[in-house]
């Protein structure tokens, strides 16, 4: 996480390359935006940039089909950065966007309700923070707006924590058919389950967990909280400082109850520990389970201290990479009266430094791989009050 250039520069608009590249949070215009939103709101430098890049993810129509537009992809990515700004040139349309992106989640809510009705298993893209009503539930609370159907999202999530009945045999309501990165496998022919933030249950947990804090709740919201939580209690592995959870199971792996990959895995935010830890945390925070509070700190501190894990971090970045744990650690310890994590934090921190000198910037501008999401981390870890964005990684789950 380099110190020498806190916000990377835009790139030229005749290096966008695609319509999806305009429209992608996670690589494309709209996450790379919010740096230079970042350094607008802070005074460092005009909106010129922004207004850019916002013309950049608005030259093309906006994607917004039920069945590929998401937090991450479409107009509801170009939505969030938009609101971000908190610019008026962007009131119009967000206005058009918010009529836009409610159509997509009522008709992606329809045609999952309707899923369970027939007791079908999801596809985890369904349900997920990536791509998921998860994340299209991120935005309506990231705006602020249509909070009645954020909670009918939040009454889908009760849903799905339910049991699924499959060939006589009980299965989680996330059980996933298919394999976790949609290619053919026999190992996957009877499904997954995913634990992670960005594809996994950690992703519904976290949005269940903020909304109850912020008194946003539906009929059997805690009922749903515990279930998942149970659930990462029996898959959990190791003890307090060296736990750790499997990424993903599968079915024989579920009808065992052990997981065949020994751990622990990597200490990234989108599948590993730091962000279930996370996500456990906020869900006790929600309840007032104070065990709990503690057991996901612990879990954090091991992330940040354990030599072992760390050396599986290869790159700075927020999804698999470095910034995403400290980050990650970073919202946790704000939340924790501790010291403990903050220290284990502080550590890391330098521990990163020493093996990052000398490996050169990142390749590439975008938010979860690239210059732009390292560069709002350490703009986040940098500062001690909130910093010009405070929730700018409301796209994460973890704040």
């Amino acid at each position: 996480m380099t110190t020498r250039s806190r916000f990377p520069t835009v790139p030229a608009l005749g290096d966008a390359g695609s319509a999806r590249w305009a429209q992608s949070l996670g690589d494309g215009a709209p996450g790379i935006a919010l740096a230079h939103i970042a350094r607008a709101r802070a005074g460092l430098d005009g909106w010129e940039p922004v207004h850019r890049l916002a013309m950049a993810m608005t030259r093309s129509p906006l994607n917004a089909h039920p069945d590929t537009a998401s937090l991450y992809q479409g107009a509801p990515a170009v939505a969030y950065t938009l609101h971000t700004a908190g610019h008026p040139a962007y009131d119009a349309a967000l206005a058009t966007l918010d009529d836009a992106i409610a159509t997509v989640i009522r008709q992606r809510l329809e045609t999952a309700h309707r899923r369970i009705d027939h007791g079908q298993l999801p596809h985890a893209r369904e349900y997920d923070l990536i791509n998921g009503l998860t994340g299209l539930g991120a935005i309506l609370l990231h705006r602020d707006h249509e909070t009645a159907l954020l909670r009918d999202v939040l009454t889908y999530l009760v849903r799905l924590t339910r049991p699924i009945r499959v060939n006589g045999r009980d299965l989680p309501g996330w059980w996933a058919t298919g394999s976790p990165d949609r290619r053919a496998s026999a190992r996957w022919n009877a499904g997954h389950a995913g634990f992670g933030m960005a594809h996994g249950v950690a992703g519904p947990l976290a949005l269940l967990a903020i909304t109850k804090r912020q008194g946003i709740t539906t009929a059997g919201h805690v009922d749903a909280l515990h279930t998942i939580v149970t659930w990462l209690d029996q898959w959990r592995r190791g003890q307090r400082r060296t736990d750790w959870w499997p990424e993903v199971i599968d079915h024989n792996e579920l009808r065992t109850g052990s997981a065949a990959r020994p751990g622990p895995h990597r200490p990234s935010w989108c599948y590993g520990s730091p962000g279930i830890a996370r996500a456990e945390h906020l869900a006790a925070l929600a309840i007032g389970d104070q065990q709990r509070v503690s057991n996901a700190v612990e879990t954090l501190i091991g992330c940040l201290t354990d030599d072992h894990r760390l050396a599986q971090l290869t790159d700075a970045g927020l999804c698999h990479g470095w910034a995403g744990l400290l980050l990650t650690a970073h919202r946790a310890a704000a939340d924790t009266s501790t010291g403990e994590l903050s220290a284990a934090l502080r550590a890391a921190q330098a521990h990163m430094h020493r093996y990052l000198r000398g490996k050169g910037d990142p390749t590439t501008a975008g938010l979860l791989d690239g210059a732009t999401g390292i560069a709002l981390a350490h703009s986040a870890l940098e500062i001690t009050s909130d910093s010009a964005l405070p929730d700018w990684d409301r796209c994460l789950l973890i704040n």
